[in-house]
């Protein structure tokens, strides 16, 4: 990586603020007006969906809404029944009057496929824009499948539970761009309106220099899933149940707070070079494997300016999702769109997860670059960085994180194996890998 540390007076930090300003007043322009961006021979928008569970469905529903011309061609899960229920869906979907009238239609007949390798099989269907939406663990390898392939990509976030993972990512970002991929991630708000010109406020220097924030996400348990009477195997019964294992999930600060923490490296323009934290979990229950209930990390960005994490899962707490900045000018509350007590704007625009998608055909069919790979495998790098230290009570620098050579996916992973579960990280004696 070419900037591990940006300082904030350097002129590096600026050509990305004035990057992102360009790209954020683009997709401002293009959420106040219809889309119009049409299909007609080469530009028929044929995707594929890799992970067919409730993010995958409900993402190939939103990109059916978010232009003309998009057809539904094939869909590939590790369980075939989810693949079935994926195209029972996505047909009924392709039924509505609003999908119809954008000319999108679904037709996956003899295009869906199940087991480890359905993604190849996908890939191979005759697609040229893909969804990645399994459990993160997968995602690297899938990236990089799908970049060789030489496919255009959404890929949900994150995108990889640990350092050698986001290794990967990061050669599938420079291949990508070589070969001019566009590529999207799922962190929808950097596709909202508000969120947008609120940030623009921000880099433009309405609270002044930032010198601190608070980024939360804290709810109750989300949730836990009996394996189903014919998942037999540790590896499909731990699949079904992904959020609850590190190897497929990074936990719940990698795989829900990366929202907060993408926001957090939005602001800052850059990621941070430290974290110090701690958490642990109450929760006795066996379905639940390994993860934490909570984390709270203090993240140092450059010029020692300091932020803190907060997230978790415990029910019947208080809670708050949201992001704050703290600047020599004032305070920004971010998820509320408000500057020192003023709201920024009362427009709302479209909606983002469905906006994302609209930005991504849009760049597909106009030839202008985006590829929002980097930015979304330092914010996952970000979580994975904070768990390292809240697993370990060890302060974790970015380098040490990027760097790791824990590479938590089961080797040479079949579905019948035995996975034994991993033992529950203990800090102060987990070793820092």
């Amino acid at each position: 990586m070419s900037d591990k540390s940006i300082p904030s007076g350097s002129a590096s930090r600026r050509d990305f603020l004035k990057t992102t300003a360009v790209a954020a007043g683009a997709a401002v322009a293009s959420q106040l007006t219809v889309p119009t961006v049409h299909a007609a021979g080469s530009d028929v928008i044929k995707v594929g969906v890799i992970g067919c569970g409730g993010r995958g469905s409900g993402a190939a529903d939103d990109v059916l809404h978010s232009a003309k011309g998009v057809t539904i061609h094939a869909l590939g899960d590790v369980f075939q029944f989810q693949a079935d229920g994926a195209r029972n869906r996505l047909n009924n979907a392709a039924e509505r009057k609003e999908i119809k009238d954008l000319g999108n239609s679904v037709d996956v007949e003899g295009r869906c496929f199940s087991g480890l390798d359905a993604y190849k099989q996908v890939l191979d269907s005759g697609i040229n824009y893909v969804i990645l939406a399994t459990s993160p663990g997968f995602r690297p390898i899938h990236l990089q499948a799908a970049v060789a392939a030489g496919k255009n990509i959404f890929t949900e976030k994150p995108v990889g539970v640990d350092g050698p993972g986001i290794r990967k990512v990061l050669e599938a970002y420079e291949e990508a761009k070589k070969k001019g991929l566009h590529i999207a991630a799922g962190t929808q708000r950097r596709h909202q309106l508000p969120y947008i010109e609120t940030m623009k406020r921000i880099h433009d220097g309405a609270i002044g220099d930032l010198v601190g924030g608070q980024f939360y996400w804290n709810q109750g348990i989300l949730w836990a899933r009996d394996p189903k009477p014919e998942m037999k195997s540790d590896v499909a019964k731990q699949i079904w149940n992904w959020y609850n294992y590190t190897w497929l999930c990074g936990d719940h600060i990698v795989e829900q707070h990366i929202h907060n923490l993408d926001v957090m490296n939005w602001a800052f323009g850059t990621h941070p070079e430290s974290a110090v934290g701690m958490g642990y979990r109450t929760r006795t229950d066996p379905r639940f494997g390994h993860i934490f209930d909570f984390f709270a990390i203090d993240y140092k960005y450059p010029k020692s300016v300091h932020t803190l994490s907060m997230c978790r899962q415990i029910s019947n707490c208080a809670n708050e999702v949201g992001e704050h900045l703290v600047g020599t000018k004032g305070m920004c509350h971010v998820n509320a769109y408000s500057i020192n007590g003023k709201r920024v704007t009362r427009q709302n625009g479209k909606n983002p997860y469905v906006q994302e998608h609209t930005d991504l055909i849009e760049s597909i069919r106009s030839g202008k670059p985006m590829n929002e790979l980097k930015q979304v495998a330092e914010s996952t790098l970000t979580a994975i960085m904070g768990r390292m230290s809240a697993y370990t009570g060890k302060e974790v620098s970015w380098e040490q994180a990027l760097n790791s050579a824990e590479d938590t996916m089961p080797q040479n992973l079949t579905m019948d194996m035995s996975l034994p579960v991993t033992p529950l990280a203990i800090p102060g004696k987990k070793a820092l890998i």
